[in-house]
């Protein structure tokens, strides 16, 4: 039977607690081994967590970047292969076998497993029922983060509304309800609040749970005005902040609003945060922070930001995506703004779009958003001090994406394959299969199936046609190119996750303790631990 949480923080119902209870003793025991002298030496905390970047996208990325650098690949190293200390997590959610992004984020960030499709509440949830929510919400390390008297920071790649960035400020008992329009009336009435508005009432939505959670003494008021939100905030996603209609802002983006409220949560944000500032492209975002502004709210597409190889090829062409901040940039915005707290900090990263080229079975876009990522990783670490800063590195799942084929060493990893001859020597010829035809070294399970419109890079397949499962003549096809998408067995909307592990990567203070496999909701328990998290939040309460 497990026992109660070490703080009054997290003492939360009996299904959350048979999960938060047994990690934070697994870590406690193996640091009570080895380093019990560890606890809180970090004083920063930075998540990067690439959607959808399983082991076999961590290899075909690693093997895309070293040729992409004149090196056969496989030798490649991204900036994480050279963290010191790696594990593996386990992945499934509550309810799938095969998880879905909100419930394995909520794990990462909270210590807790949960059914599919839910944002930061335990497992007592019924997914889109509203009344299902009250009492199970689950606290974020960012959460605790904010409340200790740290800065914090939200990045992503994605619209900063969808299911990875919103557990880190949200509870919902639907990640899809990402503004108001999206909730049914009868959830609306029940008091369920949309993902976009949560996120602009941080502030008062957190100071109102911690009332209702604590009984006896009064909490330190000093303590509860200190918790004034994420210091920055840098994403996709604007049509959830807008009311319906058209938006124009600068470098010709034009958002189509989603709200049915008619709130326009932007303006609303800039009355709160009297010295902050809102952006929407990159040259703004240098601005605020030449101008070493407040709090920085960037938003730089209406929907979720460009793919890294469609933004490179847009600055060429001088196109608005153009426009948008690279992870790198945005990353080291969020350093630059974090870092001014002596308190320290909580910043999570997300590469977002991976998981959605998987999803479009193009490997192309996905191997190119994973090498932005592994630049953004080495930028933090160079903009960082390992003596006090955790640096974790992992996915929220992986996906059907494969590699096969004996290749030989060097082969192009997007290629066709080229084996090795009998007596050991490089073939010339592309291997091919008992169908006659030529195949390539990655590809996937399930999904749309192949299609080809050279030199796309948008991801958008649009016009391509219809589903397109099986094997096909490749000997005519650049499956080079980015505009490939790969052959699939399986035909489906969509390519799905896949439920195997995936890897966890760690440096600074505590990254030992990644070491092993895990469950998956051990992750935040490492973070916690290092930093003194829930420990601080307490303290600052006056509890």
């Amino acid at each position: 039977m497990p026992v109660a949480a070490e703080s009054w923080l997290t003492r939360y119902p009996a299904k959350a607690m048979d999960w938060y209870t047994p990690a934070e003793q697994k870590i406690a025991s193996k640091a009570k081994l080895f380093d019990q002298a560890g606890k809180g030496k970090a004083k920063n905390v930075i998540l990067f967590v690439g959607d959808g970047m399983g082991v076999s996208t961590v290899t075909a990325a690693r093997i895309f970047a070293g040729q992409l650098n004149g090196q056969t690949g496989e030798e490649y190293e991204l900036a994480f292969d050279r963290f010191p200390f790696s594990g593996l997590a386990k992945t499934y959610n509550t309810n799938l076998q095969v998880p879905d992004s909100a419930g394995t984020m909520t794990a990462l960030v909270t210590g807790v497993k949960t059914k599919a499709g839910v944002l930061s509440i335990n497992d007592n949830v019924v997914p889109w029922a509203c009344g299902s929510q009250k009492g199970n919400e689950l606290l974020s390390a960012l959460e605790f983060a904010e409340i200790a008297g740290k800065s914090t920071g939200i990045v992503s790649t994605a619209r900063i509304t969808h299911a990875t960035p919103a557990a880190t400020y949200a509870s919902a008992v639907s990640r899809d309800w990402e503004n108001d329009s999206k909730i049914p009336a009868a959830e609306k009435a029940a008091g369920c609040d949309d993902i976009a508005s949560q996120l602009v009432g941080f502030d008062k939505n957190l100071r109102s749970y911690l009332s209702t959670q604590k009984s006896g003494a009064p909490l330190n008021p000093k303590g509860l005005q200190k918790i004034d939100g994420p210091d920055v905030v840098l994403g996709g996603g604007l049509r959830h902040f807008l009311p319906k209609g058209l938006h124009h802002f600068g470098s010709g983006l034009s958002v189509k609003g989603r709200r049915g409220d008619g709130r326009n949560l932007i303006e609303e944000w800039q009355q709160l945060y009297a010295h902050g500032k809102f952006v929407s492209n990159k040259a703004q975002l240098n601005v605020a922070l030449a101008e070493k502004s407040g709090k920085i709210l960037g938003l730089f597409s209406d929907s979720h930001m460009a793919y890294d190889a469609h933004r490179r090829k847009a600055i060429e062409q001088k196109a608005p995506e153009g426009e948008q901040p690279s992870l790198e940039e945005m990353t080291l915005a969020a350093l630059k703004v974090l870092q001014k707290n002596p308190n320290g900090y909580f910043l999570m990263v997300e590469a977002g779009r991976i998981d959605h080229s998987h999803h479009a079975g193009n490997a192309y876009n996905a191997l190119s958003d994973t090498v932005a990522y592994s630049d953004a990783v080495r930028a933090a670490v160079k903009q960082t001090n390992s003596d006090d800063t955790l640096i974790i590195v992992t996915a929220d799942h992986s996906h059907v994406f494969t590699m096969a084929g004996y290749p030989q060493r060097g082969n192009p990893i997007l290629g066709k394959v080229k084996s090795i001859e009998m007596g050991g020597l490089p073939s010339k010829e592309y291997q091919k299969a008992k169908d006659g035809k030529p195949y390539t070294t990655v590809g996937y399970q399930n999904g749309r199936g192949m299609a080809y419109v050279p030199g796309e890079v948008s991801g958008n397949r649009q016009g391509v046609g219809d589903i397109n499962a099986g094997r096909h003549d490749l000997s005519k096809v650049d499956t080079e190119n980015s505009g490939y998408y790969q052959e699939v067995l399986v035909p489906l909307e969509s390519e799905t996750h896949g439920g195997e592990d995936v890897a966890i990567y760690a440096t600074g203070p505590g990254a030992w303790l990644i070491s092993g496999t895990h469950e998956q909701n051990v992750v935040f328990h490492v973070m916690n631990y290092a930093a003194g998290l829930s420990t601080a939040a307490e303290k600052a309460l006056g509890q």
